[in-house]
């Protein structure tokens, strides 16, 4: 069978012929310009519903609101890939800069749009959404009228949206420049390098100790040179948020990160008490793979080292295959969407310079298709993130039929069609492992993602409560973020680490990100939920897909606590609903500790 060779580096001249430079990209922003124009004077004149006849003119509405959103959207997801793909290319940061200013005007324009249905008198609201034009937007148009009652004045939403390009997207912006503009010098093999903040990251999976050390201590020392201007960034981003959550009357921080995960707060402690209780085990592994490496103690810079010299790297092909063969192993859909976006060339993952760090997939409304980038170095860490951000792009796939109205969904189940995907190659691996060395490492990858989830992003999560509630108080310096950071990865690791991050809160992008607050906790709910998922579609095999589909379509038409109770039938807000995911990822440490001790 002829070998294929699947493109390593994406194809963004599908969209806009030119890169960032590209007349087609600016017509295409023109025409978005026009139509947010024509939109914003409809809105200007649009009333409070007072009959039911009304519903073909919410209904039209709504269709321009769609095809203004869609297109701006569109523009935006490309323009993000042209500076993922090279954090020097200044025309797409000004791109960057007027799609924000679009967005600002959108914004407010669906602002007025939910304060105008906010005002509509209840019965005329109800008898609208029975109507065939509505009714198949009631949940998300019920959810407006609700977040709109929550809400300051019109002209103060409105001002607020105006103020956020400048005064809140901006440093975000601003951090993405920092990093961009970092290069650490790191030795390899006598060679010195000067690499990316994503080059050097990827050095921490390293299967020699002094690259892992060197890398960690050369990033360590980059971000205490920068931990000044980055503090800066984060105070002032959290700051703004503070402040216009207090104008609102919102004092729980949380508030409007569970009204976007459609989340309630019972979900998230149930959630959180249920790993804090359940981590021995996972400290037990930590020490284990601790000593292993030689050490005392778990460093910082040894989480992900490899344990086994079986441990194969694979090249991108190799690695393409291997998800291929797995998924098609759930379902052909699954499969062949997966094949589809690796021959058409959807993916970025060449190790190469001037590349942000990290991964995402972005979503094309228009082309109805999706990128996915990562810096790609061949571990089977690797196989997993492009697993994962495969899971991304098959949830949009889902969602193709679904109204755009309906395709919004929370964070915390955009996190679960990832992790999904990531454990049908996860396990799979592990259940085809060919000797004990290869089980082992196999194993210790999926363990890994239990160790992220249950105490990377907890340690995350406690450390962004504790930083938004003395920032309440004020300024909060470096010093302090330094602590703070390190007394959440303490508590949240058991105490099982020696060397910790103090830097993490400098390194990470997830603080810096402002469309969406505190992304941390909707990477734990989906990993457990999607445990759930897997167990159901173990028991049902490749029929199951399809049940899947239908749940990844109800992903933005109810709460997640609905959503659980319709499709699993599970009670969420529950801790032993938890219990039963983390138990499945503590047989895993269980067979690990087991093979470790008779290598022993």
């Amino acid at each position: 069978m002829l070998k294929q060779n699947y493109p390593i580096v994406w194809d963004l001249d599908r969209f806009y012929l030119g890169g960032s430079s590209s007349s087609a990209l600016q017509q295409h922003l023109d025409e978005v310009k026009v139509k947010l124009g024509n939109f914003e004077v409809n809105i200007k004149k649009l009333e409070v519903p007072t009959a039911v006849q009304e519903a073909k003119q919410i209904s039209h509405t709504i269709e321009e609101l769609r095809d203004v959103a869609v297109n701006l959207s569109e523009a935006s997801a490309v323009i993000g890939c042209y500076l993922a793909q090279d954090t020097t290319d200044k025309k797409a940061t000004l791109l960057q800069g007027e799609v924000g200013s679009l967005y600002a005007r959108l914004s407010s324009l669906m602002n007025t749009i939910q304060q105008v249905f906010s005002k509509t008198e209840g019965t005329v609201w109800e008898e609208l959404l029975k109507t065939d034009e509505l009714s198949q937007f009631e949940f998300v148009l019920n959810e407006w009228r609700e977040n709109a009652s929550k809400m300051l004045s019109e002209k103060e939403e409105d001002l607020i949206t105006t103020l956020e390009v400048d005064g809140y997207h901006a440093w975000g912006q601003l951090y993405d420049m920092l990093v961009g503009d970092i290069r650490i010098k790191i030795t390899i093999d006598g060679e010195e390098k000067s690499l990316s903040v994503g080059q050097a990251n990827n050095l921490s999976s390293s299967d020699k100790a002094e690259i892992r050390k060197e890398s960690f201590e050369a990033l360590e020392l980059a971000w205490t040179e920068k931990e000044d201007f980055i503090a800066k960034a984060l105070n002032h981003l959290a700051g703004f948020r503070l402040a216009t959550y207090k104008k609102r009357g919102w004092d729980n921080v949380l508030e409007e990160p569970l009204s976007i995960n459609r989340m309630k707060q019972d979900t998230l402690d149930a959630m959180w008490g249920a790993i804090s209780k359940n981590k021995a085990p996972f400290v037990e592994y930590l020490n284990r793979k601790s000593a292993m490496l030689g050490e005392k103690a778990m460093h910082w810079y040894d989480l992900d080292a490899p344990v086994s010299s079986s441990t194969e790297k694979m090249d991108f092909q190799q690695g393409a295959e291997f998800i291929l063969k797995h998924f098609k192993e759930f379902g052909p859909k699954l499969e062949e969407f997966s094949r589809h976006a690796f021959e058409n060339g959807w993916i970025e993952a060449e190790d190469r310079p001037n590349k942000r760090p990290g991964g995402f997939c972005t979503g094309m409304p228009v082309s109805q298709e999706s990128r996915i980038f990562m810096t790609y170095s061949g571990t089977m860490s690797n196989v997993s993130t492009l697993a994962h951000e495969l899971g991304h792009a098959f949830h949009s796939y889902a969602l193709r039929p679904v109204h755009w109205m309906n395709t919004r969904y929370a964070m915390g189940v955009a996190e679960t069609a990832s992790t999904f995907a990531e454990m049908i190659v996860a396990d799979a691996a592990v259940r085809e492992s060919k000797s004990t060395d290869e089980k082992i490492a196999l194993l210790e990858d999926k363990i890994q993602r239990s160790v992220a989830f249950f105490m990377n992003i907890h340690a995350r999560f406690l450390f962004e409560t504790r930083f938004y509630e003395e920032r309440k108080e004020g300024i909060v310096s470096a010093t302090r973020l330094n602590e703070l950071m390190e007394e959440a990865q303490r508590e949240a690791y058991g105490d099982a680490l020696d060397t910790v991050h103090p830097h993490f809160w400098a390194s990470k992008l997830h603080f810096y990100i402002t469309d969406v607050p505190f992304y941390n906790f909707p990477y734990t709910f989906g990993y457990l939920f999607s445990l759930s998922i897997y167990a159901k579609a173990k028991e049902e095999g490749t029929g199951f897909e399809e049940k899947y589909i239908a749940l990844l379509q109800d992903t933005a038409v109810m709460s997640v606590e609905d959503l659980a109770m319709k499709h699993l039938q599970e009670d969420i807000t529950e801790e032993a609903f938890w219990k039963k995911g983390i138990d499945l990822c503590i047989q895993d440490v269980q067979e690990f500790l087991q093979l470790t001790n008779a290598k022993g």
